[in-house]
């Protein structure tokens, strides 16, 4: 969280800092000018600014946020590129106008005195309003890079703060700063952070669709870099430089840089000092003349007045035949302050409210075992509910399809008799249908309506059938029964040498066969009672690792590195082998639902994180990394026979998965020499934390694989 703070904290002191440095400056000459009682319409002023930087916000929180996920790429990337702009701006500004900031505010102050209390509050809001828009455009565009909005806020609350507290102190003279090096300082920072938010903006918007290129890869280091390291995270929050970038960003970021990077520094150069008599002051003002320090700025008055010098001349006293005013009534005083914030909050509602899809009115949809959709018309687009009502005997499954292709937008499963449920869809133009199987029944389908009009909408997932998971279900067999025969010759050995005495021998071929049978890790579930026989676990047991039913690989492997004998072993590996053999005779033979296929892809890996990598599983070995191997193998596996309903289904899950995997194998390839390997305990505390982190990567990625495969009624 805190290296995506950095930014905004940088941010909201800066731009807290230059908007309160001019409110503070008008405060200072109000003060000075004896005009204290108007410092209520420079407030009044901040207030409006405020309202209008929150509302802002909320435009670009609750507009994008109605979005679909191209098009929310594409408004982010343009609004990101957009803030780059403002922010090069600004620093181009401030580094010309930072020697003389003060005297050019206490300029227009001087003017705005002369024109009437509404110029005051104008002139409060310009200055304040400008860094508050900044503000909430620059905080939303790191709060999308970062992918969470707690840092930005939070280093953005520090950054005001802070900025407020070294405002008030420069306006008691208590604390001196240069301004011209402070700004200057920070311009140069904010130059790098700016060109990392232009190379975000860029993938935002290949992302989106907007600008080719999304594919061209200058460089992808995720196979040798730790997406998830301290070292990395600070780079993606601080500079958004990430593992992998396209070549149009390495090309926005470079040439973004060296351009404006090199003609700020060169116009920091080439600013010709003042003369001695303008030379700024350590705050960054310039210094009083003996006139401006004896009289007003703003009056052209001495600055102390006497009761003899008589009451305070209000504005137009002296011209010559004013007419008398009318008693006029007095407006009270909260009326200004509370429309200054209600209009843009006001506004703000009405561009969400006008930006967002509205929901439709809720259609109510019958089902049956006859009927399908009775009641359904065509709906608006945007994001409709429907109440989805049994009215028929049985229990059905309910799905929204494309009737062209049996893509299916929403889905409802176990719809009971004479209940109601609703399902949520994001309807785009096209054609629409309901398809209901009623249990033991066959498919009914609506009939089809045809949505007009444009828009992003819900994806739609091709419906899985049981014979499209029968190809990849028949060579996944295959793979488990050879791993199966390759097994029952490795656990023969294993028993020979434990009968031989050859226990040297054996902690070897022990490892070879408990790797052959971990890299099975998709069939588990169909092996039944075999697998607590062949790779059983103390846990749970009352004797625990003495148990009398404690068997298997585990039971082994204690025996071999804590020192029990060959007797004490033999009976346990007669039992071993004579469970592999078993499990190969049965496993033809036994229930394997394809259904599970696409549930394992995950499920392997999840056991490998809980058990494997936490030690949890070692009984003297230290060959936990080398089972998570033989996991990782087994996952590849089977995404090895998943892939031609994957490729069809989610294009670009295939190549993050490949990339995921590749970096989670280099970490592990790095811990064994041969057939030693480092100990899940052994292993440094980055080293551990970095195996994690791909693992939990690789699990992310995979997290889709049993939505997009579940076997379907409709299909």
């Amino acid at each position: 969280m805190w290296d995506d703070a950095f930014p905004s904290f940088l941010i909201g002191l800066r731009e807290g800092l230059e908007a309160g440095l001019i409110v503070s400056i008008l405060v200072a000459t109000l003060v000075r000018a004896g005009a204290g009682k108007r410092l209520p319409q420079v407030w009044t002023g901040v207030l409006a600014a405020i309202a209008l930087a929150l509302s802002f916000g909320a435009v670009l929180t609750f507009t994008a946020a109605s979005l679909s996920a191209t098009a929310q790429e594409a408004f982010g990337g343009t609004l990101s590129v957009i803030a780059v702009a403002f922010v090069t701006a600004m620093v181009f500004w401030m580094r010309r106008s930072a020697r003389g900031l003060s005297g050019e505010i206490k300029e227009k102050v001087t003017g705005a005195l002369a024109m009437g209390s509404g110029v005051l509050v104008v002139t409060s809001f310009l200055a304040v309003g400008r860094e508050g828009l900044e503000t909430a455009l620059f905080l939303w565009t790191t709060a999308q890079a970062a992918g969470e909005s707690a840092g930005p806020l939070t280093g953005a609350g520090i950054g005001l703060v802070l900025a407020a507290g070294l405002c008030w102190g420069l306006y008691r003279r208590v604390l001196r700063i240069n301004l011209t090096k402070f700004f200057t300082r920070t311009g140069a920072v904010l130059i790098v952070i700016a060109a990392g938010v232009l190379g975000y903006g860029l993938r935002d918007l290949q992302e989106g669709g907007v600008l080719p290129g999304g594919t061209a890869y200058a460089f992808d280091l995720g196979g040798s870099i730790d997406a998830g390291s301290w070292y990395s995270t600070l780079l993606q929050g601080v500079l958004n430089i990430t593992p992998a970038m396209t070549w149009l960003q390495v090309a926005g970021y470079a040439g973004y840089l060296a351009v404006v990077m090199t003609l700020f520094v060169r116009g920091v150069r080439t600013t010709a000092p003042k003369p001695a008599a303008e030379v700024n002051d350590a705050d960054g003002s310039a210094p009083r003349s003996a006139a401006e320090t004896s009289e007003d700025p703003a009056a052209g008055r001495p600055e102390s007045r006497s009761a003899a010098d008589g009451p305070e001349p209000t504005p137009g006293a002296g011209r010559p035949g004013p007419r008398p005013a009318r008693a006029a009534r007095r407006r009270p005083a909260w009326v200004v302050p509370v429309a200054v914030v209600a209009v843009p909050a006001v506004v703000a509602g009405l561009v969400v409210a006008l930006a967002r899809p509205k929901p439709g009115s809720d259609q109510t949809v019958a089902v049956s075992e006859t009927e399908c959709g009775k009641g359904f018309t065509a709906p608006r687009t945007g994001r409709q509910t429907f109440q989805m009502q049994n009215t028929g005997s049985k229990t059905s499954e309910v799905y929204l399809i494309d009737p062209g292709s049996n893509a299916v937008y929403g889905e409802i499963e176990g719809l009971a008799p004479g209940t109601t449920r609703s399902l949520v869809a994001t309807v785009a133009g096209g054609t629409y249908a309901w398809r209901c199987v009623p249990t033991g029944g066959k498919a009914v389908t609506s009939r089809p309506v045809t949505v007009s009009g444009h828009g992003s909408g819900a994806k739609a997932v091709v419906p899985v059938s049981e014979n499209d998971l029968a190809g990849p279900l028949a060579a996944y067999r295959a793979y488990v029964g050879q791993g199966l025969a390759t097994l029952v010759a490795q656990t023969r050995t294993l028993d020979a040498d434990i009968e031989g005495g050859h226990l040297g021998r054996a902690r070897g071929d022990w490892l070879t066969a408990h790797l052959t049978y971990s890299s099975l890790g998709a069939a588990y579930g169909t092996f039944e009672d075999f697998d607590q026989k062949i790779n059983g676990r103390a846990d749970g047991l009352p004797g625990g690792v003495a148990d009398k039913d404690f068997a298997g690989f585990h039971r082994i492997e204690y025996g071999l590195w804590h020192g029990q004998s060959a007797a004490q072993l033999t009976a346990p590996a007669r039992a071993l082998a004579d469970a592999a053999a078993g499990l190969r005779k049965a496993f033809p033979t036994q229930d394997f639902d394809p259904g599970d296929l696409p549930l394992r892809a995950h499920e392997i890996l999840e056991n490998t994180l809980q058990f494997e990598l936490t030690a949890d599983t070692d009984e003297g070995s230290g060959t936990n990394l080398a089972t998570a191997d033989a996991n990782l193998a087994g996952t590849r596996e089977l995404l090895t026979v998943l892939k031609p309903l994957l490729t069809t289904r989610a294009p670009k899950l295939l190549p993050a998965v490949d990339a995921d995997a590749a970096r989670l194998q280099g970490l592990l390839d790095a811990e064994h020499r041969g057939t030693v390997w480092t100990p899940v305990e052994k292993l440094g505390t980055g080293t551990r934390q970095r195996i994690s982190g791909a693992t939990g990567q690789l699990l992310e990625d995979l997290a889709p694989v049993p939505d997009l495969l579940e076997i379907r009624k409709s299909a």
